[in-house]
């Protein structure tokens, strides 16, 4: 969602220090997602791909430290998580979001690991992405409102020498070792 206000901000050539424009297009942006689809649409846009570009993650960082727009897209997830059952992933989705969901997990890998992955995605070399990640982790931990902190109840999972496979299988056996039958497990 970030990254779609993100998207939008640079189009309309809205500046990251403009916290009162960002802020009222994270009110007016209507984000979608499709049910057992990756898609990502912004007002009516299939958005999904060009969410992913390094500028945009880039700025997506920048926008996420306003806390106007930090407040407007907390209050469309927990609509979105109202409405339906959903698994959402995010920096401060089982701290701020929703810190009473079922089951959290804190998903982490090296740094190297990470850009590693994400060079793979994006052609970049992997010594600049893995400088920017380590910028965007700092900036994310820092920041006053919603900083990137691991929920204590949340597992830890350390993805790093892992295949998309094996990520996989650890997730379902953390969900299924804290669900029973969709039911919490009584501890």
């Amino acid at each position: 969602m970030y990254r779609a206000v993100a998207l939008w901000a640079l189009r309309t050539n809205v500046a990251p220090s403009d916290m009162h424009r960002l802020e009222q297009l994270a009110n007016a942006a209507h984000i979608e997602f499709a049910p057992g689809d990756n898609a990502v649409l912004l007002n009516s846009e299939d958005v999904t791909d060009a969410i992913r570009t390094p500028e945009v993650s880039q700025a997506a960082s920048e926008v996420s430290l306003v806390p106007a727009v930090r407040r407007a897209l907390v209050e469309k997830q927990r609509e979105i998580g109202g409405q339906v059952s959903v698994v959402m992933e995010g920096r401060d989705i089982g701290t701020v979001v929703f810190p009473e969901a079922t089951v959290k997990i804190f998903l982490d890998a090296l740094p190297e690991e990470r850009a590693t992955r994400r060079a793979n995605e994006s052609a970049l070399p992997a010594d600049l992405v893995e400088q920017q990640i380590r910028e965007r982790d700092q900036r994310d931990r820092g920041r006053a409102e919603s900083p990137l902190v691991q929920a204590p109840d949340a597992i830890y999972l350390d993805t790093t020498g892992l295949t998309i496979d094996d990520v996989e299988a650890a997730i379902l056996k953390i969900i299924r070792d804290r669900t029973s039958n969709g039911r919490e497990r009584t501890q």
